[in-house]
C-alpha cells in the first residue's frame, strides 16, 4: 500500500500518521497561569533537542476552534514549566488531565493528584512521578496548519533542574527505566510502556567505541 497524507478518500479508514513515530515519550506538563491557577496536561509530541545546554521541545496543537492550549499560554506568560514523567501506574490520572477542562479549573484536583513545590520554577511537580524536569521557556515556533487543529506551537525550553526519585537510580548511577515503566504513546488510542531494556555498545569495527560511549553515556555534568 502507498499512502499519501494529503489526499482524501484513501483505502484506510483510520489515518496511520501517528503510528510511525513510535513509541513517543509523554511530557506531563505542569504550568501556572498568570492568575496563579495550576494546569496539568499530557503531550506526546515531545523530545530532547540537544545537551549543552539541555533543550527540550513540546509540540502543542490548537483545539478545533482555533484556541491555543492553556499550557502554551501559561508557558509564554510565565516563562516556566515542568515536565513530569508518566508511568504505567499513573495512566488513568494522566488520561483525566488530557480532557479539555476550563482554564479556571485545576487538573491536579480533577485527577486526585498531589502537588509538590519545585525548586527553581513556580509550577508544581506531580507527586508520585519518578522524574520531574524543571524548565525555562526559550521560544515558540508556530507552524500553520490546514485547519485549526493542524496549527501547532512548538515550545522550546531549557532544562534547569531535574528531580529523580533515588529508588530508581541503580548502583552504577543509571536510571532504572524497566522498573519505572514509563508510559509511551502509539497511534490511535493505543499506548505502551517500557518493561525491557538491553545494552548495545558501539561497534569497534567502525569507530573508537570508547569515545562514542563517552559521548552517548556522559560523565558527571557533561550529559550527552
Amino acid at each position: 500500500m502507498f499512502y499519501e497524507p494529503n489526499k482524501p478518500n484513501q483505502k484506510l479508514k483510520r489515518s496511520p500518521i501517528k503510528s510511525f513515530t513510535v513509541p513517543r515519550p509523554i511530557a506531563w506538563v505542569s504550568t501556572i497561569s498568570k492568575d496563579g491557577i495550576p494546569n496539568l496536561a499530557p503531550y506526546s509530541q515531545f523530545q530532547n533537542l540537544t545537551f549543552d545546554p539541555y533543550y527540550i521541545m513540546i509540540s502543542i496543537n490548537q483545539d478545533r476552534f482555533g484556541k491555543r492550549k492553556d499550557t502554551t499560554v501559561n508557558i509564554e506568560d510565565t516563562s516556566e514549566f515542568v515536565c513530569n514523567m508518566v508511568t504505567y501506574d499513573l495512566r488513568e490520572a494522566m488520561n483525566i488531565t488530557a480532557a479539555p477542562f476550563p482554564s479556571n479549573e485545576d487538573e491536579f484536583e480533577k485527577a486526585g493528584l498531589e502537588k509538590l513545590p519545585s525548586k527553581l520554577v513556580k509550577p508544581f511537580r506531580v507527586k508520585g512521578t519518578p522524574v520531574q524536569i524543571e524548565c525555562k521557556y526559550i521560544q515558540t515556533i508556530r507552524l500553520p496548519g490546514k485547519g485549526n487543529e493542524g496549527t501547532v506551537d512548538i515550545i522550546i525550553g531549557e532544562v534547569i533542574g531535574i528531580h529523580i526519585d533515588d529508588k530508581y537510580i541503580t548502583a552504577d548511577d543509571k536510571i532504572d527505566i524497566a522498573t519505572i515503566k514509563p508510559l509511551a504513546r502509539l497511534g490511535y488510542s493505543d499506548y505502551t510502556y517500557v518493561e525491557k531494556v538491553f545494552e548495545m555498545k558501539p561497534s569497534e569495527a567502525v569507530c573508537s567505541a570508547e569515545e562514542v560511549v563517552a559521548a552517548l553515556e556522559g560523565a558527571g555534568n557533561n550529559v550527552k
